[in-house]
């Protein structure tokens, strides 16, 4: 569990026939992201996984990249270079720099970007004695066509690049760890890599999925662009935990049930006008069980949160999302905490980067969902207020 992958390879040769006109001119990874090529974005990222060894596989306009990042020593990280037939499929390009590559390395897709979770994704590449260990998206909203059934431990049962399956769950989105010795099974065909590869591994019981709720963010389409360009903003956000963190909390077994019964904590209101005086986007995530359990009705929660937001707007503050869990603690929710599932709602509602994101709040369960999502996080107690923490912060 102690062994290290210190190689990333990005497949980045395609001719991105979707991205015309700009790919008449340029090659697909080279579109830019906020002024900024999309490709320096994921060679940023490998060096955050703590990787510094780069191989590109080119095949399209290999000069345009080549010529903006060379040897990569401008951001810190060494860039090698496979260049190809811009024919060539996956398949065909790994098979030509199989001697450049690592025993074990990641390979990227050029046009997909999510903050994955690399150290978990390592550590389940060992665990399962696995070929090749992707990264998925769970596609619960059907963000797109799923390509993927796992089951029990992340096994793939089913892949099916083309997503014509019926049943199908979840979706590939790159970021695979892989043992250097599959690309021997790749022949001197012009064969994608994981249309022809992965269905084997299946068979073989070798082929493990680690799957996120986290949204990925692609340049594969004119479609996707906005979004991606929104997941890309420079933002500051936090969530905020209600009952115990801005307002005093009901005895216990007992709920906020009336407006009069909502009370401010000394300088929550204030705490808030900090962080919105300091540019941050602010969501109140809270779970109200008083709901299922016919001690609060929607309405009475949206008229103490309507006071709430009246008591902020008075010194000028605001609140710019509230979300919140009306089930019972054995309703099996994903979006009750200490489950993520009001995090991952907001990630998908707003386009957030999760792991840049700060979650506050008094209790176990709402640290337990913040690390479940990778969001930094901060604990309210007797020694540490609301105030305390967000003075700390600016």
């Amino acid at each position: 569990m102690n062994k290290k992958i210190e190689q990333a390879v990005i497949l980045a040769g395609g001719i991105g026939t979707r991205l015309r006109p700009f790919t008449e001119y340029a090659p697909k990874p080279m579109f830019p992201i906020h002024g900024i090529p999309f490709i320096k974005y994921l060679i940023e990222q490998i060096k955050d996984m703590g990787i510094c060894d780069i191989l590109i596989l080119l095949g399209y306009m290999p000069e345009v990249i080549m010529k903006t990042f060379r040897d990569g020593k401008d951001l810190g990280v060494n860039i090698r270079y496979s260049v190809t037939a811009v024919e060539y499929n996956t398949g065909m390009r790994l098979k030509c720099a199989q001697n450049m590559l690592q025993k074990d390395f990641l390979l990227m897709y050029c046009d997909n970007y999510c903050p994955i979770d690399f150290e978990g994704l390592c550590k389940a590449y060992y665990r399962n004695d696995a070929w090749i260990q992707m990264s998925a998206y769970v596609n619960a909203d059907n963000y797109t066509k799923s390509n993927l059934l796992v089951g029990e431990n992340g096994l793939v049962e089913v892949y099916d690049k083309k997503g014509n399956t019926p049943n199908l769950r979840g979706v590939d989105i790159g970021y695979a760890i892989v043992n250097r010795n599959v690309i021997d099974y790749c022949q001197e065909r012009n064969d994608s890599f994981e249309e022809k590869i992965y269905p084997l591994l299946v068979k073989q019981k070798k082929l493990f999925a680690y799957c996120t709720e986290h949204r990925y963010y692609s340049i594969g389409s004119y479609a996707r662009i906005e979004l991606t360009q929104k997941f890309f903003l420079k933002r500051k956000v936090i969530f905020l935990d209600r009952d115990g963190t801005l307002n005093k909390k009901a005895a216990k077994a007992c709920y906020i049930e009336r407006v009069e019964d909502f009370i401010w904590l000394p300088q929550a209101r204030e705490a808030i006008k900090l962080l919105k005086d300091n540019g941050y986007f602010i969501i109140i995530i809270t779970n109200q069980p008083g709901i299922a359990r016919g001690k609060l009705t929607e309405e009475m929660l949206n008229r103490i949160h309507n006071k709430m937001l009246a008591d902020l707007n008075e010194i000028g503050a605001s609140i710019d999302k509230i979300l919140y869990c009306s089930h019972d603690w054995d309703e099996g929710c994903d979006c009750r905490k200490p489950k993520p599932g009001m995090l991952y709602k907001a990630q998908r509602e707003f386009s957030l980067n999760l792991p840049e994101c700060i979650v506050v709040g008094d209790d176990e369960r709402d640290m337990l969902a913040g690390k479940a999502a990778r969001c930094k996080t901060y604990l309210v107690d007797e020694q540490n207020s609301l105030y305390d923490i967000v003075k700390k912060l600016i």
